[in-house]
């Protein structure tokens, strides 16, 4: 390209995702583990997401749901917490300091200053009351292992406490010191949820005490970070890793420079790749197909998406607020939307006819029927719902 960069071009883009995703039949994984680190985070905003993404990587979908959840609550090698652009993700045990460091330190200054902020507004009691408070509330987390926000309350009755939040205002509301504190904690790194009151689909969660882990300087922590996402995601733009880590960008230009990443040449300008990962990648041998649900890590990975995402199908696969749903995809780009419906059936629609021939067709319906299979008699309702979802469910 005249630039002296090695070209990267969509195809060997395409390529990369489907190994380093596990989205082809000959790269899926064989632990809930290996996807959570394969990928480094799953969207938790959508309990369901976890699964549904999991399962649409596993070589035996069958186990995704106990396997998973051994994972999340028995042996604890997968936590959920808060992470990048202070949004729910599940993340490897190992991975919650580097997280925790590089993304959730800044976060939960702002958070708590706040909660402090808007309950001295009120003429709640102070800070200090606040911090006994949570040290109780801490302690009886450690004494019962995992609660709900009213069981911890009825540990420590002042998490009670009421407060009104911008009085006056037309978003007046009477918020409890308990649902404040604990989102607190959680971008704080002190508490993580932990199993559902429901199925894997529900959103009430009990919490727990984090898993404890080092104090890690915040620079470091960016630096692995960034190297363990251009693993699974590079090639990707400056504007990618601003916009999925939440960085300001000279936090991420510093930490391209502390790893030695190497730039190449992208459709859309200059990506980074690590350095070691610049030579060609050889495409799938044969074509795959690929069912990944609302919020899936992948098809949220990027924020230039225009390589696997025609621009025209973006209005009926993504909601108002940039939530992309339920995605189809044949060969590492996106060709359609997929739901439930009421009576369990798992329906799917081309919006890219482009190159969709009888021998796509039927490795969707085959990736549709697996799904199926597996989620058996449980019925899945994005939580972020968009047109052709909306549609296709009906």
């Amino acid at each position: 390209m005249g630039d002296g960069l090695r070209y990267v071009g969509v195809a060997e883009r395409r390529a990369r995702l489907m190994l380093r995703h596990g989205l082809a039949p000959q790269a899926r994984g064989a632990t809930p583990e290996a996807v959570a680190d394969a990928l480094l985070a799953l969207h938790g905003s959508d309990p369901a997401t976890v699964y549904l993404a999991i399962g649409a990587r596993l070589a035996d979908p069958t186990v995704t749901v106990p396997e998973t959840d051994r994972a999340l609550y028995a042996d604890r090698s997968l936590v959920r917490m808060h992470g990048m652009r202070h949004t729910v993700f599940v993340f490897p045990t190992a991975s919650t300091a580097v997280v925790h460091a590089s993304t959730g330190l800044t976060v939960a200054a702002r958070e708590r200053a706040t909660l402090v902020k808007d309950m001295a507004k009120a003429g709640a009691p102070d800070a200090a009351w606040l911090k006994e408070v949570e040290e109780s509330a801490l302690a009886a987390l450690a004494r019962l292992g995992q609660a709900t926000a009213a069981e911890l309350a009825r540990e420590e009755p002042r998490l009670r406490e009421q407060f009104v939040y911008a009085a006056g205002k037309s978003y007046e509301g009477v918020h409890t010191v308990v649902t404040r504190l604990l989102r607190v904690l959680g971008v704080e790194g002190k508490v993580v949820r932990g199993r559902p009151l429901g199925s894997w689909t529900s959103s009430q969660f009990r919490w727990a005490l984090a898993p404890e882990h080092p104090e890690l300087p915040v620079p470091d922590a960016q630096s692995d970070l960034l190297r363990h996402w251009l693993r699974a995601c590079g090639p990707a733009t400056e504007a990618d890793l601003k916009w999925w880590t939440g960085w300001r960008v000279t936090d991420v230009r510093r930490a391209l420079t502390a790893i030695g990443a190497r730039a190449v040449t992208l459709d859309e300008g200059t990506g980074w790749v690590l350095d070691g990962d610049v030579d060609p990648v050889p495409g799938p041998a044969e074509p795959w197909a690929a069912l990944l649900p609302a919020l899936d890590p992948t098809a949220m990975g990027w924020q230039g998406r225009d390589w696997y995402l025609a621009p025209e199908l973006r209005p009926a696969l993504f909601d108002y607020s940039g939530n992309v749903g339920p995605t189809v995809w044949w060969d590492g780009r996106v060709v359609g939307g997929w739901a439930q419906r009421a009576d369990g059936e798992i329906v799917w629609r081309i919006l890219d006819g482009e190159g969709i021939g009888g021998e796509a067709k039927a490795a969707i319906a085959a990736e549709a029927e697996r799904l199926g299979a597996w989620v058996g008699a449980t019925r899945v309702t994005p939580r972020f719902r968009t047109p052709v979802e909306k549609e296709l469910a009906s």
